[in-house]
């Protein structure tokens, strides 16, 4: 099947009150466990590749087999590229078959960071591509020795400077810290739901999160009810993946290669098929088809 329009799955999302899943994807257990469970669960998904973590795979590769799975896949499928430093690994992953892209320049001035996206945004448009903004910037924490090298203070979204920047950059999408946190954390964060539902009204498109680690259920729902239309999802996957290796290693501990990738990715697919039900996207597969634009795939 060809890829689906993100602008238009997130705006069904956004309209209809629930939220896609965009999982982060670093091999072939993760993108097979997450087709399996949106199949299972007829759920819109996006495939999406974070700059962060290609040092531990071939990109040109795995967007190729992602794209592989689009085309085998029963359901809405989009591939999205996000936490991209330059314009250049942007139009590189266009190039790839991507058709979502996020240029992360969240820790630059508000001005500097406009004009990036701005730029980006005609870049990608003429190429049919969604451009997902992010305003606001908190650091990542990543399971991996990830290639982050930012650094900065927590700035939480301003609604008024998202406001600005939505009409000035003609972004899609845009994603948003409102205390949300990337990779590792040791505690529930406390999420400022007041700012996140001004900012909704303000903006009046889809909202994106990254960063669902140790949100609780309740949480999911409250960002799904103020307009997050995006969810970004990895570390929880890769815990989850981790922990069913050591419980197969435990029992068996001469289990091959091949058992532990196993284990590992029926351990992506459970989990991917509760956050796919928690955020509302389960059963929404045939009604988003009907309503997306289709892309061509490569």
């Amino acid at each position: 099947m060809p890829l689906v329009n993100t602008t238009d799955m997130l705006n069904h999302a956004y309209r209809h009150g629930y939220a896609i899943c965009s999982f982060n994807l670093i091999n072939l257990e993760f993108l097979d466990g997450v087709l399996l469970a949106a199949e299972s669960c007829r759920a819109p998904i996006i495939l999406s590749f974070s700059e962060p973590h290609q040092a531990h795979y071939n990109v040109d590769l795995l967007v190729a087999a992602a794209i592989a799975g689009a085309k085998r896949a029963s359901i809405p499928v989009a591939i999205s590229f996000d936490h991209a430093s330059s314009i250049d690994k942007v139009q590189a992953a266009i190039a790839l078959g991507c058709n979502s892209v996020m240029l992360d320049v969240s820790a630059l001035p508000l001005d500097e960071n406009i004009r990036a996206t701005r730029e980006l945004t005609r870049v990608a448009h003429a190429n049919g591509v969604a451009v997902e903004g992010k305003l606001g910037y908190a650091p990542t924490s990543l399971n991996e020795d990830a290639n982050v090298t930012v650094k900065a203070e927590i700035s939480l979204t301003l609604p008024a400077e998202a406001k600005a920047y939505v009409e000035r950059t003609e972004v899609d999408s845009l994603a948003i810290t409102i205390g949300t946190h990337q990779g590792v954390l040791g505690s529930t964060p406390k999420l400022d739901i007041q700012r996140l539902s001004k900012i909704n009204e303000l903006v009046g498109i889809p909202l994106v999160i990254h960063g669902g680690t140790g949100l609780t259920d309740d949480q999911f729902r409250k960002l799904v009810a103020n307009g997050v239309a995006k969810v970004t999802y990895y570390t929880t996957l890769a815990d989850a993946a981790v922990t069913a290796i050591c419980n197969q290693l435990a029992a068996h501990k001469n289990s091959s290669y091949l058992a532990l990738n196993g284990v590992a990715r029926a351990a992506i697919s459970t989990e991917s098929e509760r956050i796919f039900k928690l955020l509302g996207s389960g059963g929404r597969a045939a009604e988003v088809l009907t309503q997306c634009r289709l892309c061509s795939l490569a």
